[in-house]
């Protein structure tokens, strides 16, 4: 068996062993580098740490300590709180709220799973206490995550654009944002529709009663493939914060939140107009926020998202074992040897997708864009719309119960509803998985103009 087939089913093997077993794929990732470069191939482990991916890393950290800051210091919970003030009599609403924070908390670099964490209990019980689908509540939350989930400073956009970068392939950060954030929309537009919002909209119904209680403590779930680690704990305000800094709940937009606030303002500005690195911008504003309430963030550390951290530098770093294998060039002119660059990108839309409804989304962009490098690079088709396409392709299956933010879905459900949301959520995952590639495959690859 020749080294370029072994590695791949090493790949596989990853894949599946992770979805199986509470491991961290990353830590699989490591041992494989170890294993099939220093055992197999020979290589020193300084041409190991060449594909270490630091720069993503340092991303990946501050980001994620950044709006564990956030989180910490109440400045989501001010957001949410803000946001169901907007409904109030207005329940067609609701919906498309849930939608625009999701996309606001995901666009600032939030993962996907610690935002429908966040959102999900809040979210489903205005379903409950409304008379709104479930369903669509739980899928509006999502696609909203999604939607800003590929911003040039989150994790998503971070990881997808510094692939593109290091390929030496034309990349365009704002155009994947925008692809993804309007993609999401339109799904979320037919979602809504679909699963009886029309009727909100046509009764003009007014929500009467009581607000929904935004503190609600919802599910937690582990992120299978991660290693078992909790997406995030289901949200819930208390009056101590996890340092035990007392956090009064009717504080509203203190010192300390206007200050979080402006920081994560300060690290747009400074990642999209004056080009700085994201992750050092974003480690700078967590540690000056971290210096201004040193108690109340004493816990922020702890609430990285460490498990993603790993998973991420340890598939690319195996990944960088591929490429030096020839690996990553030897499947590359299996795909360019179809001879046809559209059905290429079709299908690396369609694995990224199927796959993805099982496995990691994150893991998966890091292994799957490699794949689209080398048959880019001789220009045939657009570069940045393929790119867009697969990153779509992958995430937008994020709906399925075996991935973290289907199961959020699922496990806040109201008990008696929760069977049938699982079926329509598989029914709909499946659907999305078949159409979705093949929609963003047509708007963003055959026309070539991305």
């Amino acid at each position: 068996m020749n080294i370029e087939i072994l590695s791949i089913l090493v790949l596989i093997g990853m894949f599946v062993i992770a979805t199986i077993l509470p491991i961290n794929m990353g830590a699989l990732a490591f041992a494989a580098a170890f294993i099939v470069g220093s055992l197999i191939m020979g290589m020193s482990p300084n041409d190991i740490f060449e594909g270490f991916p630091s720069d993503l890393f340092l991303t990946l950290v501050g980001i994620t300590y950044l709006f564990a800051i956030a989180q910490n210091n109440g400045t989501i919970d001010w957001l949410v709180e803000q946001a169901v003030k907007l409904v109030r009599g207005h329940m067609a609403l609701i919906p498309w709220v849930m939608f625009l924070v999701a996309a606001i908390i995901t666009g600032f670099g939030a993962l996907g799973p610690a935002a429908v964490a966040i959102l999900a209990p809040v979210a489903l019980r205005f379903a409950t206490q409304y008379r709104i689908s479930t369903v669509m509540m739980g899928l509006m939350v999502i696609h909203g995550a999604q939607g800003g989930g590929f911003s040039p400073i989150s994790v998503y956009g971070g990881i997808t654009n510094q692939i593109v970068e290091k390929a030496g392939l034309p990349y365009g950060p704002t155009s994947l944002f925008l692809s993804s954030l309007f993609f999401n929309l339109a799904i979320a537009i037919i979602v809504f529709f679909v699963f009886g919002g029309w009727k909100s909209l046509r009764e003009h119904a007014t929500a009467t009663g009581p607000d929904p209680d935004t503190h609600t403590a919802g599910i937690s779930r582990a992120i299978v493939g991660h290693g078992g680690t909790p997406a995030s704990p289901a949200y819930h305000r208390s009056d101590v914060s996890p340092s035990g800094a007392h956090i009064p709940s009717s504080e509203g937009l203190t010192s300390e939140r206007l200050m979080t606030l402006v920081g994560l303002t300060a690290l747009a500005i400074g990642a999209l107009v004056f080009k700085f690195n994201v992750g050092l911008v974003a480690i700078t504003v967590a540690v000056a926020l971290a210096l201004l309430s040193p108690k109340t963030q004493k816990a922020a550390i702890d609430k990285v998202s460490w498990s993603t951290v790993l998973l991420i530098a340890g598939i690319i770093t195996y990944v960088g074992v591929l490429q030096k294998a020839g690996t990553v060039d030897y499947v590359a002119s299996g795909i360019s040897g179809l001879g046809m660059p559209l059905l290429a990108a079709l299908l690396l839309c369609f694995t990224g997708a199927i796959v993805s409804a099982f496995a990691s989304s994150t893991a998966l962009l890091g292994a799957i864009i490699p794949l689209a490098v080398p048959f880019l690079m001789q220009g045939h088709i657009s570069a940045i719309g393929v790119v867009a396409a697969i990153a779509i392709s992958t995430t937008i299956v994020d709906t399925s119960p075996f991935s973290t933010n289907g199961a959020l879905v699922v496990a806040n459900a109201p008990e008696a509803e929760r069977e049938n949301v699982l079926r329509k959520l598989l029914i709909y995952s499946a659907f999305i998985a078949i159409i979705g590639p093949v929609i963003a495959w047509l708007v963003l690859v055959v026309p070539g103009i991305v």
